[in-house]
C-alpha cells in the first residue's frame, strides 16, 4: 500500500508539473491569443513570433537539460522552473511591449522543458528503480489535464468579464497553487542514480537516431502550427465565433487518457507501428478545418489532434528513455531539440500566411504535408528494425 501510495505521489508530482511549466507558461497563451489580438493590440505576425520565442526558450531549455549530467541539479533547476512559470506569467500584465513579452515568453517556454523533459526524466528513473512498468502515459496525462484546467480556468475569467490582464493574473495564482506538490513529491535522485547505476543503456544505431530525429522533428511541425493557432483559427470561423476555447478543452479532454491509450497500443504492435498511426491521425485532425468548417468537424478535428500530439510526445520519449535509462533525459533532450526545431520554424511563417491570406488554411495544408512527410521516415525506422531482427534470428 505504502509503494502505491510512493508512486501516486511520483505521478501526481510529474503531473502537476505539467500543468505549471506546460499548462500556464506554454499552452495557456493559446487561449490568450485572440483576446491579446483584440485588446493589446498584437498581431497574427506577431502572435507568431511571440510563438516562436516561447520555443526558443524551449529549445534553450531542453540544450540545458540534455548537457547536464548532475541529476541533483537537473532537481533543483526543475524547482527553479516551477517559480519561473508564476513569474513570467504574472508579468506579461506589466507591459503591452512585443520585446518585453518576447523575453517574458522565452524564459516561459525555458520552463516548458521543466515539466517535459526534466520531470519525465526523474520520473522515468524512479519508475525503473522501482520496478515500475517503463511507460510515461500518466506523467503525460498532465499535459491533457493542462489544457483542460487552464481552459476552464479562462471559461469561468470570460464569465467575470476579465480582460487579458486578469486572464494572466490568474493563471500564474493557479501556478502558485498547484506548483506546492510538484515541488514536495517530486522524486530526489538517490546517490547511485546520480552516478548513473540504474541500468545499461542499449542505444539505436546512428541510421535509427537519425530517421527518430527527422520524424520527430515532423510531429514538432504538426503541433505547433495546431497548438499555437487553434483558437484563433475556431475564432476566425464564420459562425463559430466563441467556441474558440471549446476546441482547446476538446484537445485537452482527449490528450489526457491519450498518452496511456497509446502506450497500450504501442505494447500490442511496437512503438514505431503506433507511432505511425498516431501520425496518420494527426495529420487528419490538422487538416480537417480547411476541407470543412462546420463544428462538427471542428469538434473532430479537436479530438484527432488532441488523441495524438501527446502520444508522439510520450511515445518518443519512452523509446528514448529505454534505450537510455542510466540517463533518461540525455536522449530525450536530443530528441527533442529536433522536436523543438520546428517549433521555432513553424510559426512566424503560419503567422504571416494568415496575416497575408485571411486564414490560416495554406498553414494547414503545409503542416499536414510534414507531418505526412514524417511517416515515411518512420517506415524507414519500420525497415531498420525489421532488418535487426531478421539479422538476430540469423545469428540465433
Amino acid at each position: 500500500m505504502l509503494k502505491e501510495l510512493t508512486a501516486f505521489r511520483v505521478y501526481f508530482a510529474g503531473i502537476c508539473s505539467l500543468i505549471v511549466t506546460v499548462g500556464v507558461a506554454r499552452f495557456s497563451y493559446s487561449l490568450l491569443l485572440p483576446i491579446m489580438q483584440d485588446s493589446a493590440g498584437l498581431t497574427e505576425s506577431g502572435g507568431g513570433w511571440l510563438a516562436t520565442t516561447n520555443f526558443m526558450g524551449y529549445m534553450f531549455g531542453v540544450f540545458v537539460a540534455a548537457s547536464m549530467h548532475n541529476l541533483h541539479y537537473k532537481y533543483n533547476l526543475h524547482r527553479v522552473y516551477l517559480l519561473l512559470s508564476v513569474v513570467t506569467s504574472a508579468a506579461m500584465v506589466v507591459t503591452t511591449d512585443i520585446v518585453t513579452w518576447a523575453v517574458l515568453r522565452f524564459f516561459a517556454g525555458v520552463c516548458a522543458s521543466g515539466g517535459f523533459i526534466i520531470a519525465s526524466g526523474l520520473i522515468l528513473k524512479w519508475l525503473v528503480r522501482h520496478n515500475h512498468r517503463a511507460e510515461l502515459g500518466i506523467h503525460f496525462a498532465g499535459a491533457g489535464l493542462s489544457i483542460i484546467i487552464t481552459s476552464l480556468l479562462f471559461e469561468l475569467m470570460l464569465g467575470l468579464s476579465a480582460d487579458w490582464q486578469q486572464q494572466w493574473l490568474a493563471l500564474a495564482l493557479l501556478a502558485v497553487v498547484v506548483s506546492i506538490p510538484a515541488w514536495l513529491w517530486m522524486p530526489h535522485p538517490t546517490a547511485g542514480e546520480q552516478q548513473g547505476e540504474v541500468a545499461n543503456d542499449n542505444p539505436p544505431s546512428r541510421e535509427f537516431k537519425l530517421l527518430m530525429m527527422l520524424a520527430y522533428f515532423c510531429a514538432g511541425y504538426g503541433y505547433v502550427v495546431s497548438s499555437t493557432f487553434i483558437v484563433d483559427i475556431v475564432e476566425r470561423t464564420e459562425g463559430l465565433q466563441g467556441q474558440g476555447s471549446l476546441a482547446f478543452l476538446l484537445i485537452g479532454i482527449a490528450a489526457t487518457p491519450a498518452a496511456l491509450v497509446w502506450d497500450r497500443i504501442a505494447r500490442k504492435t511496437g512503438y514505431v507501428k503506433a507511432l505511425l498511426a498516431a501520425y496518420c491521425l494527426q495529420a487528419v485532425g490538422i487538416i480537417l478545418p480547411v476541407m470543412n468548417d462546420s463544428l462538427t468537424v471542428v469538434i473532430v478535428s479537436a479530438l484527432c489532434f488532441g488523441g495524438t500530439f501527446i502520444a508522439c510526445v510520450s511515445l518518443v520519449l519512452t523509446m528514448a528513455g529505454k534505450f537510455y535509462p542510466s540517463n533518461p533525459a540525455k536522449f530525450m533532450g536530443t530528441m527533442t531539440l529536433s522536436y523543438g526545431a520546428a517549433q521555432i520554424i513553424a510559426p512566424v511563417p503560419t503567422g504571416y500566411l494568415a496575416e497575408y491570406f485571411g486564414n490560416y488554411d495554406i498553414g494547414l495544408y503545409v503542416s499536414a504535408s510534414v507531418v505526412m512527410m514524417g511517416t515515411l521516415f518512420l517506415l524507414g525506422l519500420l525497415r531498420l528494425e525489421s532488418r535487426a531482427v531478421a539479422k538476430k534470428l540469423v545469428v540465433n
